[in-house]
């Protein structure tokens, strides 16, 4: 009923939105005679206020067109690689005409960034990806809305987020002969899972895994995220923030965690951040400081644009890791594709070198939560795990912002090359 009634409300909005707009660009335009008063300058900067807070935020795009690689610009061209039910694995292809830069890109290391799965879009990575593909081949987990899901491609499961990603880390050595793995927030417990699984089975493991900002071990430093999900049972959650998706949808009928409830949540941990925030921008639009507000309009472009995640992946994500901790305490069993349930070893993993980062100020995964995963991995070698603490760094600022391109990606980018393999690479791959 709850999502019926959204739905209903941000139809009934959409008009409203629309003028809002159309009256802020008529008190705005130069050829308005009244357009050039102070006056005119806070109706328009007021009505594109009103929009903002009511237009419909759909996901954005990656966006990304070029790249730097080594002082030379570099063409991407974005395409899915593989396409499942419930993600699409998609490359960043660089293209150059460059002989010697040509030479340069087939020789950098692959990596699979695995996007989180907890309400916002791998877009939220964006930047993570521009500033990775300076030096790597790099691939990404674009995991899909689950409200566009037809009923008829089955659920999704934690265990099936698992075997996903063994099946696109299997996809890339079987391209490269091997892969470098970034998790960041939300996926460093499942892929710590899947590559424990195959190492296990005695497959092929990635040659490194970085995990940031992640709750291997959620009892460490707990947040106000990780409180919500003690406070309350299982059964809490079942019954008060599942629901079906409205007939409208492709994935009519489908129970989902819904994405404007976790969009809700965001936003009460720092009301008054946001508050301000528009605040600022509403002065902005007055001032004329054009280069302000966009940076307010792409932040919340990303930020307000959420998703739907399945519920029994929700649910299973809840109680797994942040209510009966599985992973740490060592009896996470996951189900195989084949219908196979296997114990969860991350003692077993010894070919992958393990970087953990945490950001010092992280009100999302606190302090400890990732570096835990060395503890788990004993299998290791110490000389092939580091752990790195972003003094003055939040959650987003750990993969993001000046602190990720200036103190974390280069920490990143030279523990991958230290522990790179000659790869037997396709030819034509960049």
């Amino acid at each position: 009923m709850l999502y019926s009634l959204y739905e209903t409300q941000r139809s009934l909005m959409e008009p409203f939105a629309d003028l809002a707009q159309a009256t802020a660009k008529f008190y705005s335009n130069p050829l308005n005679p009244f357009g050039q008063t102070q006056l005119a300058h806070r109706m328009s900067a007021g009505y594109e206020l009103l929009y903002r807070l009511g237009k419909d935020y759909e996901k954005p795009e990656f966006g990304i067109r070029t790249v730097l690689v080594d002082g030379v610009e570099v063409a991407i061209h974005e395409r899915v690689e593989l396409d499942k039910p419930f993600c699409e694995l998609r490359r960043f292809k660089r293209f150059s005409d460059d002989p010697d830069t040509l030479n340069t890109l087939k020789g950098q290391p692959v990596v699979l960034v695995v996007a989180p799965l907890s309400g916002h879009y791998a877009t939220l990575l964006r930047e993570t990806v521009r500033t990775l593909l300076g030096g790597h081949k790099v691939y990404i987990t674009d995991w899909k809305n689950a409200r566009t899901v037809p009923l008829a491609d089955g659920d999704f499961h934690l265990d099936d987020y698992v075997n996903y990603v063994q099946e696109f880390i299997r996809h890339l050595q079987a391209r490269y002969g091997n892969c470098h793995v970034m998790s960041v927030c939300q996926p460093t417990v499942p892929v710590l899972a899947a590559i424990s699984l195959m190492a296990s089975r005695g497959e092929a493991t990635p040659l490194s895994m970085t995990m940031m900002g992640g709750p291997i071990d959620a009892r460490r430093a707990p947040t106000e995220v990780n409180h919500l999900a003690t406070q309350h049972s299982y059964e809490w959650f079942e019954n008060n923030v599942i629901y079906r998706v409205p007939d409208s949808l492709p994935g009519a009928g489908r129970r989902v965690y819904p994405g404007f409830l976790q969009h809700t949540g965001f936003v009460a941990m720092n009301p008054d951040r946001h508050a301000t925030s528009h605040y600022d921008y509403f002065k902005n639009l007055v001032k004329g400081d054009d280069a302000s507000a966009e940076a307010h309009r792409k932040f919340y472009d990303e930020y307000n644009a959420v998703l739907d995640m399945d519920a029994h992946y929700y649910l299973e994500t809840i109680r797994t890791v942040f209510q009966d901790f599985d992973l740490v305490k060592g009896t996470w069993d996951v189900r195989s594709e084949s219908g196979e349930l296997e114990r969860v070893r991350p003692q077993d993993i010894r070919g992958t070198a393990l970087l953990t980062v945490e950001g010092e100020l992280d009100d999302i995964s606190g302090s400890g939560q990732t570096e835990a995963a060395h503890d788990l991995c004993t299998g290791i070698a110490a000389a092939d795990r580091e752990h790195l603490e972003v003094k003055g760094a939040g959650h987003y600022g750990i993969f993001s912002g000046r602190r990720w391109r200036e103190i974390v990606y280069p920490r990143v980018r030279s523990f991958i090359l230290a522990h790179n393999a000659p790869a037997a690479a396709d030819a034509h791959a960049a």
